[in-house]
């Protein structure tokens, strides 16, 4: 385990996490900020990078465990992501729809910034959130982070403006 709070634990996600994270990822409303749900394959690449991130950093999207059940509800992390001209240091939040307005990702994400802070001694932590996702931008403002700027990525051959929500220890 990773970090845990009141309701939730955090590990790192496995190869039998799979059937879990497709519940997350083929869902088409839950994936409409990608532009669709996923394949198989691009679960099993998503899966495949986040392994490789936590050897090659010590973290990445972690599994989220709801205590009440052991069950993998959500995942939620710290990530490198590109911003821009630099790569910055991004707290990334998918839950399955079920679990949605319950409060899970905003006390998964509020752990992940003290983690941030506390662990990586992190100067300052974001999230990059595409405009019409107004959940998670609410999620971003109740982790205490402000909007600073915009970028637009070419994603799936669409064109996505993005917010970047920033907190500063």
């Amino acid at each position: 385990m990773i970090l845990e709070t009141k309701r939730l634990c955090l590990r790192e996600m496995k190869q039998a996490d799979f059937g879990s994270l497709c519940q997350i990822l083929q869902d088409e409303e839950t994936m409409y900020a990608y532009e669709g749900a996923f394949s198989d394959a691009e679960v099993q690449e998503w899966l495949d990078r986040q392994i490789a991130r936590y050897q090659k950093w010590g973290f990445g999207l972690w599994a989220v465990i709801l205590k009440e059940t052991e069950e993998m509800i959500g995942q939620c992390g710290l990530t490198m992501q590109p911003w821009k001209d630099q790569e910055v240091l991004e707290i990334g939040y998918l839950f399955q729809r079920r679990c949605w307005h319950q409060g899970y990702a905003t006390e998964a994400a509020r752990a992940c910034k003290r983690y941030a802070f506390e662990i990586l001694d992190a100067d300052e932590v974001c999230s990059i959130i595409r405009d019409t996702n107004t959940a998670s931008r609410n999620v971003a403002v109740r982790n205490g982070m402000t909007a600073t700027d915009r970028f637009t990525k070419h994603y799936r051959g669409v064109d996505m403006p993005h917010d970047r929500y920033v907190a500063v220890r």
